[in-house]
């Protein structure tokens, strides 16, 4: 049995993604799809712009059969932490065969050649990168410069290394077989050249639409005749049906919230804060005098070195009251993962069956089993899921005057 692993936050699902689970299926073989889904926040800082159980819906009606949510320390991470958790999740399974993921390159060896690269990480190439962060830039820029000079990718052109590494997809495919590799997983990679719009195309003008250009349409009154043309019809009805009862959310609707954390925390707090630092933090603490807004206080605290997607997971860390050490003590690599199932085609219920036989994880389908499931890190993370999604709610509540279900009422999605 060929069981295929896909990595995604459907936010929200477009033809583009119905694409990758079609073209995944088909070069893998595979019998199943499991996907692997961020929760009610992503990994650009944000929350979804449709609850999760809507975005599990709208995906297992075009053609995946089991949706297990991502950790919401994993899905607001860093590239690299936001990868390994999802893989990780994929390997401890045991189940899964292959992992499946769009790139802008579409050539595997090049990833894989820059992936192992990375996980070498020679003292030199250490060294490096430590240098260019001296000399002001950020994280990223300076990776790159130090791959650049690396002898590993020696038989590769400059310019063929830096189309790789600045390109979105490229580089959570990159941490996905780093993370393969680190594990040393029997998963086999594969990749999908991407289709259609880039990653962060704002313009609604191919028939794979980004999820940016989507989520800019629907800051507006909405066409649904234009999403229709971007979207699987099962997905856009679903995104329809819920417009303006549950949707769409957006990071300012939390402003009061984070405002109110800002006014309350001390320099030091903030510090301690996933993706903060004493800087930002002073910064941050000043720029409250001038700006109310989530969004103007990302835009206002980006610079050369911090980029704008860095400081909307610093402002969400912030929010959601997830710390450094906090992340330090789950590390994908070496902790034990749980499975939260957020839905399941019941023609695909057999595979729970097999992942309780050969997986080395325990499956979460109802929150009152959980504390007896999980050890005590494991329980840990998911009562952070539980908080997160409960402020989520409360904003959905806010806005619309709409009450989704809590967690302790809410199963998982059959279809």
């Amino acid at each position: 049995m060929e069981i295929v692993g896909l990595i995604t936050e459907y936010n929200p699902f477009h033809n583009g993604h119905a694409y990758h689970i079609q073209k995944a299926k088909e070069i893998t073989n595979a019998d199943y799809v499991i996907v692997i889904m961020s929760g009610n926040y992503v990994q650009r800082g944000t929350p979804a712009i449709i609850d999760k159980y809507s975005r599990t819906s709208m995906a297992l009606t075009n053609g995946a059969d089991i949706v297990i949510e991502l950790p919401v320390i994993y899905a607001t991470a860093s590239a690299e932490t936001f990868a390994a958790g999802a893989v990780r999740i994929l390997h401890d399974l045991g189940i899964v065969t292959s992992i499946c993921f769009g790139s802008e390159c579409g050539d595997l060896t090049l990833l894989s050649s820059i992936a192992r690269a990375l996980c070498i990480e020679s003292e030199d190439f250490k060294d490096s990168i430590q240098e260019y962060l001296r000399q002001g830039v950020s994280y990223p820029i300076a990776r790159k410069q130090a791959l650049l000079n690396t002898s590993a990718l020696s038989g590769y052109t400059t310019q063929q290394i830096e189309q790789v590494i600045e390109s979105s997809n490229n580089i959570l495919g990159i941490e996905y077989l780093k993370a393969l590799y680190r594990l040393s997983s029997d998963i086999v990679p594969y990749t999908i050249l991407r289709e259609g719009s880039g990653y962060n195309d704002l313009t609604l003008d191919t028939t794979f639409s980004s999820a940016s250009a989507l989520r800019k349409c629907l800051q507006t009154p909405t066409d649904y005749e234009a999403l229709k043309r971007h979207m699987p019809a099962t997905a856009c009805d679903i995104l329809k049906s819920a417009i303006d009862k549950t949707a769409p959310i957006f990071e300012d609707d939390f402003s009061d919230v984070l405002l109110y954390q800002l006014y309350t925390s001390s320099n030091e707090r903030l510090s301690e804060y996933l993706d903060m630092n004493e800087d930002l933090a002073n910064r941050l603490l000043e720029l409250t005098l001038k700006h109310h807004k989530f969004s103007d206080l990302a835009e206002s605290l980006k610079s050369k070195q911090y980029t704008l997607t860095r400081m909307n997971r610093s402002l969400l860390h912030i929010l959601l009251q997830i710390t450094t050490s906090e992340s330090k003590e789950v590390n994908p690599i070496t902790t034990s993962m749980y499975a939260r199932l957020l839905g399941f085609r019941k023609e695909a219920s057999s595979l729970l069956k097999l992942v309780r036989l050969h997986g080395e994880i325990p499956i979460i389908t109802k929150v009152a089993d959980a504390e007896k499931l999980l050890d005590n890190t494991q329980y840990k993370l998911f009562k952070k899921d539980l908080f997160v999604t409960h402020l989520y709610n409360q904003i959905v509540a806010t806005k619309f005057n709409t009450t989704l279900p809590n967690e302790y009422k809410k199963g998982p999605i059959r279809v």
